[in-house]
């Protein structure tokens, strides 16, 4: 309950819309469009096989959605390979300065874009430390000089505050056409600053289904868990923010070598290409409502979504988000 009360306190807040217009038949891959007057709540899903394998050839009749519990008849369903929308979110806090993990950050960034579509992607790339700044703004991915200025001109000052920037973040990324889409955050993971609690943020970016994918860049030493590893004293809070990405849908990551930061990179770009996009009629009944989407025939399949919405709000209606 607790919980509940402090995700609706934030999305209050933060202005997250949840039901969008119904989807249209024979669209293009990973554009959304709507019909008027149908409220329409769409989920993206990623499916997993037990060897951490995406699965890509799925049909609407293997899925089952459940809302508050109940089971919830499917409107719509796509399921096409498609481009997509990436929102780099930079931690850019005086920690960072800490052994090199701004260069591991600018490392990670790099493997990131090498996995992207030139002239079918989207990309946008922002930092911050106490604020959030917009270096790159959304634009088709193209392979030339301006990105890397972007990335070698990000100093590490001040403070961290990072549930504050990915919720400001995921809010500019879900006014964009793209249905396929996430935050991704290159972060040491330490916290000081910042007004929403890491709770709070996966329920506005769950509310508004941008998924949040967190590359935890850390030295060796401080890799808990790996062979290097030695007592650290700035320990990755992997608890909170682990939930926070499983939550929205997304996927947590902690990479000290960068053949880890390569897998983690390809991993988080097949996944957002390959989304299952799902869309139901909502519950009429107003305030936070869990979400859960599986495969009840092939129990074998791990199923990743946003863990629920808000219904029932006009607030929180289509008016605002049907053009997305």
């Amino acid at each position: 309950m607790r919980l509940i009360l402090a995700l609706s306190i934030a999305l209050s807040v933060a202005g997250g819309d949840a039901a969008v217009g119904q989807t249209v038949a024979g669209a293009a891959p990973g554009t959304a469009t709507f019909r008027a007057g149908v409220e329409m709540v769409t989920v993206s899903a990623v499916v997993k096989d037990g060897k951490g394998r995406v699965v890509s050839n799925l049909k609407q009749s293997d899925f089952e959605l459940l809302d508050g519990g109940e089971p919830r008849a499917i409107a719509s369903f796509r399921a096409e390979r498609a481009p997509i929308s990436i929102a780099l979110l930079f931690d850019a806090s005086g920690s960072m300065q800490v052994a090199a993990k701004i260069e591991r950050a600018r490392v990670a960034a790099r493997h990131i874009l090498a996995w992207l579509e030139p002239g079918r992607d989207e990309l946008a790339i922002y930092s911050f430390d106490s604020g959030l700044r917009q270096r790159q703004p959304f634009a088709l991915y193209q392979q030339d000089a301006t990105l890397e200025r972007s990335l070698v001109g990000i100093a590490p000052w001040g403070m961290t505050s990072l549930h504050d920037a990915i919720a400001a973040t995921a809010r500019e990324l879900a006014a964009r056409p793209n249905a396929h889409r996430a935050v991704i955050v290159l972060t040491d993971g330490v916290d000081n600053n910042s007004r929403f609690s890491a709770a709070e943020v996966s329920g506005i970016s769950s509310s508004i289904d941008v998924p949040v994918y967190i590359l935890a860049v850390v030295s060796p030493v401080d890799h808990v868990g790996a062979n290097t590893a030695v007592n650290s004293q700035r320990p990755v809070p992997v608890g909170d923010l682990a939930d926070l990405s499983r939550w929205t849908g997304g996927e947590f990551f902690v990479t000290s070598l960068p053949a880890q930061t390569s897998q983690a990179a390809g991993r988080i770009v097949e996944e957002l290409r390959h989304q299952y996009l799902i869309a139901f009629e909502p519950a009429s009944r107003p305030g936070w409502r869990q979400l859960e989407v599986r495969t009840p025939g092939r129990r074998q399949l791990i199923v990743r979504a946003r863990s629920g919405y808000f219904a029932g709000n006009s607030k929180n209606g289509s008016s605002d988000s049907a053009s997305r």
